[in-house]
């Protein structure tokens, strides 16, 4: 967990392999667009990037991306397994914990995985443990550099802390997100847990935030998308910010406790624009206190994509 500076931009994969996003309007890119995205990434100074083997094919673009250029860090996420039974016998859930892995590793090209997360933060006590006990079994034979934990929720969050094999958590977080806040999270992460690196996702909740059109906006009890949207573009206006977009990022950015924020994109385009935000100065301390206190209160549902009804 870092001590100070901005938080760095990390990469993230998803829309390379799939069509992803509820604002995605461009699709799963072709391969040569994948491939130059990757590449304009390393030009652009990114180092770190975020991948799964949920995510379709994108640990092979990646992987092919990433060929022959400087060092970075990958980051990836155990499959969800949805294919073992809740019976399934002990020695089938290592050997789909371990197929991933040899999946991941030939997919990635690399011998030893960077950082292995859970996609699935209730694999840790699955199958009496036994996904998990795996994994730091290949912790501690060199085949992950690092264990972490993908959540979704305060109570994942806390778990996944109180495991001393995690170092890196990765979690939703937006500008109205005040669930890691007021569950405790960021004070367990700084006074508990220095040591975990921590990435927040989908900072403009899957593109809703920044889309300023309201026909995607989930409709839920309590969000009143016209205010919000109005407040996200007055407060951009009052911070001094280009667009929502770069409050957003610049919020996040500015978090003390946040390592880094991933940020996908299907255009180069769009890429463009993240790496120019990311140039800008974050929002200080003060700056995010404000917007917390001025933020609307949003329900927990509509902060949590996986809660979203599909429309």
């Amino acid at each position: 967990m870092r001590n100070a500076g901005p938080a760095e931009l990390v990469m993230g994969s998803a829309q390379l392999g799939l069509d992803y996003g509820a604002a995605n309007r461009n699709g799963k890119p072709a391969r040569e667009v994948a491939l130059r995205l990757v590449s304009r990434a390393i030009d652009g100074g990114i180092t770190s990037f975020d991948t799964a083997r949920a995510y379709g094919d994108a640990e092979e673009r990646l992987a092919e991306g990433l060929a022959g250029r400087r060092p970075t860090r990958t980051i990836t996420k155990l499959a969800p397994l949805s294919e073992l039974a809740p019976d399934a016998p002990h020695q089938a859930v290592l050997a789909a914990v371990d197929a991933s892995l040899a999946q991941s590793r030939v997919a990635l090209r690399r011998d030893c995985l960077d950082c292995l997360l859970l996609h699935r933060a209730n694999h840790i006590t699955a199958y009496d443990g036994a996904i998990w006990n795996r994994l730091k079994e290949h912790l501690a034979g060199g085949l992950i550099a690092a264990l972490g934990v993908s959540v979704q929720s305060v109570a994942e969050a806390l778990r996944a802390l109180a495991e001393p094999c995690v170092t890196h958590i990765q979690l939703p977080f937006n500008l109205l997100d005040w669930r890691w806040r007021d569950g405790g999270v960021i004070a367990a992460l700084q006074s508990q847990r220095p040591d975990v690196t921590v990435h927040a996702r989908s900072i403009f909740l899957q593109g809703v935030l920044t889309a300023g059109d309201l026909s995607v906006w989930r409709r839920l009890p309590g969000a009143d998308a016209p205010r919000i949207v109005a407040w996200l573009q007055e407060t951009a206006t009052a911070f001094g910010r280009d667009s929502v977009a770069d409050l957003a990022l610049a919020y996040a950015r500015g978090q003390s406790w946040i390592d880094g924020v991933v940020v996908g994109q299907e255009t180069e385009r769009q890429l463009d624009d993240n790496l120019r935000l990311c140039a800008r100065a974050p929002l200080s301390a003060q700056d995010c206190a404000l917007i917390e206190s001025a933020a609307p209160r949003m329900p927990e549902k509509l902060l949590d994509p996986a809660q979203w009804a599909p429309q």
